[in-house]
């Protein structure tokens, strides 16, 4: 049933906005707020949300409801706490797949084709073709997804296009199901020791973070590249700096970082072969719009009595997803 009229929904705005959410949320029954953090009150129902939410958070909510976030992960929502307190956490799974995957594949060429360094070379009034060092051919490059669910197939999509030998590991998915794709499967120290290019595709978890460490590192093939543009702690950015620094590592590029907004205490790495960009891969005018959208919908769907059409945490469910 509807909201009731004191009921509201906090809102993380910036980036959400306001007069898209109250647009959506007409007529639901709540008010629809920004108030500065931390949130508390025994009138909210609902939160949009960008940032952290805690179980501390959650306490000071006791009304709350649900919780939807516009992103594909929910690392930064603390799951298990809300699937306690019976509270519905919903994400956007499939807003952006296309785009991350093309942003993983312009990364990608970019590091292998030199494009960055050699634009960075003629601004530094260096006119070589040879400025980058050697240039591999894309064709026959084996390329490594870790991870193969909506985005990693949608990079193996374009890499075969672009004629990659695509190898994939990923323990959710058959190697059967990889080979009808096109793709090899195999063991994460397999595509390691194997693919010249790692790209990176799965979710942050406890059992992911620092998942790409200087072990791992180590057993790619020198002058290899990586791409991440998943989660910053599914690597070891300093180790990831040191294997550039010593040059077993010809490149990398990185949309995320281990701390976003870099900090004075955590600035953004810096490598004259590593590409950085500001957790971009996901935007689109049309990513955009959608993904804020889908998650007011959510929202509205739990204030009215009906069952989210994205949800990871169940009420009632023995075991959050």
């Amino acid at each position: 049933m509807p909201g009731r009229s004191q009921d509201r929904v906090l809102v993380d705005a910036p980036p959400y906005p306001l007069d898209v959410v109250r647009n959506l949320l007409d007529g639901a029954g709540v008010d629809v707020d920004a108030p500065p953090r931390p949130w508390s009150g025994d009138d909210v129902v609902g939160l949009l949300i960008d940032r952290p939410v805690t179980e501390a958070d959650f306490a000071r909510l006791p009304a709350l409801r649900v919780v939807a976030t516009n992103s594909i992960g929910v690392d930064h929502i603390d799951v298990a706490a809300a699937q306690r307190r019976q509270i519905w956490v919903c994400n956007v799974p499939d807003y952006c797949i296309d785009e991350v995957a093309d942003t993983t594949i312009a990364l990608l060429l970019a590091l292998l084709r030199g494009t960055v360094v050699l634009d960075r070379s003629v601004r530094d009034g260096i006119w070589s073709d040879h400025a980058a060092g050697a240039l591999p051919r894309v064709a026959g490059t084996r390329l490594g997804l870790v991870g193969f669910g909506r985005i990693g197939r949608a990079v193996a999509r374009r890499a075969l296009a672009l004629d990659f030998e695509v190898w994939a590991t990923d323990p959710l998915v058959s190697p059967s199901a990889m080979a009808e794709s096109g793709v090899h499967a195999a063991s994460l120290d397999d595509l390691l020791r194997s693919c010249t290019v790692l790209t990176l595709h799965l979710a942050l978890t406890p059992q992911t973070r620092g998942l790409i460490g200087r072990r791992e590192l180590a057993l790619m093939p020198p002058g290899s590249f990586l791409v991440n543009a998943a989660r910053g702690p599914l690597v070891d950015q300093a180790a990831l700096l040191a294997a550039l620094e010593g040059g077993h590592l010809a490149g990398a590029a990185l949309d995320v970082l281990e701390v976003e907004p870099p900090t004075a205490d955590r600035p953004a790495p810096q490598h004259p072969r590593l590409i950085v960009t500001p957790h971009a891969a996901w935007y689109s005018p049309q990513a955009e719009l959608e993904v804020y959208r889908r998650a007011c919908l959510c929202v509205r769907a739990v204030i009215e009595g009906r069952t989210p059409a994205d949800a990871v945490s169940l009420p009632g469910a023995k075991n959050s997803a």
